[in-house]
């Protein structure tokens, strides 16, 4: 995938939630501040993301992140430190606002704890943003242990360095 775009500082503003801050980076594509980190759970993973977070705190919180509406306002409540910016709701549309973000390439991970046992009446919305995701080479976590072996890599702390 080429990373290799041009973007000026400033701010995405998503309809009436709150504002999505575009890293600054210079021509050439090399950020200047990092990426952001997508976080997204659906309901009945939501808890386990959050437990995931308070265990990484420290981890995440030199990172930029977004989250859908409901499962930043539980992130929110467990890790009031962490740099977290809001889009709709899932099912309102905040999964095409992140994968939006990812098209343009300001999703550097996507870490998405997804629930394949319940029906979703959103899943159209959930397997463009996956497929997003792969197209645009954005490395994702789906489960606790493959967002840990994300954390734990050499290159997470540089995150967003492209």
């Amino acid at each position: 995938m080429n990373r290799n775009r041009f973007h000026t500082s400033g701010t995405l503003r998503v309809s009436g939630v709150y504002p999505v801050p575009m890293p600054p980076v210079i021509a050439g594509g090399r950020l200047l501040s990092g990426g952001m980190i997508a976080l997204i759970a659906h309901d009945r993973k939501k808890p386990l993301l959050a437990d995931w977070i308070a265990a990484n705190e420290d981890a995440l919180r030199p990172h930029r992140c977004v989250a859908t509406r409901t499962t930043g306002g539980v992130l929110a409540k467990r890790c009031p430190a962490l740099d977290l910016h809001l889009v709709e709701s899932g099912p309102l549309g905040g999964d095409q606002q992140i994968g939006a973000l990812i098209v343009e390439g300001r999703i550097d991970l996507l870490v998405f704890f997804t629930d394949p046992l319940s029906p979703h009446p959103h899943d159209v919305d959930v397997k463009a943003l996956t497929r997003l995701a792969t197209v645009h080479d954005v490395p994702m976590a789906c489960n606790p242990s493959t967002a840990d072996l994300i954390v734990a890599s050499p290159g997470f702390a540089t995150l967003g360095v492209t």
